[in-house]
């Protein structure tokens, strides 16, 4: 089977929505039962409130540049090209 440079288009594509849709759904989720995650990791990481949230942002922050870079970019170059 030979990939073409639509299937690797369409791939990156796919990457692309199911990641952006995975980040849309963890902000939110994070936003509605912060308090929750909070509680639950806290049984077993001492730390404040605040630290939690600024980490949680840090993961939030570093997932969406990591989509970016590694689905998104490459989509747009690839669509460049063809």
């Amino acid at each position: 089977m030979n990939i073409t440079l639509e299937m690797l288009q369409e791939l990156f594509f796919w990457m692309s929505i199911i990641n952006f849709g995975l980040l849309i759904f963890y902000s939110i989720v994070i936003v509605m039962f912060q308090d929750l995650i909070y509680k639950v990791h806290s049984k077993y990481f001492k730390m404040k409130k605040e630290k939690m949230s600024s980490i949680l942002y840090k993961v939030l922050a570093f997932y969406k540049i990591a989509t970016i870079a590694f689905n998104l970019v490459p989509y747009i170059a690839l669509r460049i090209i063809s």
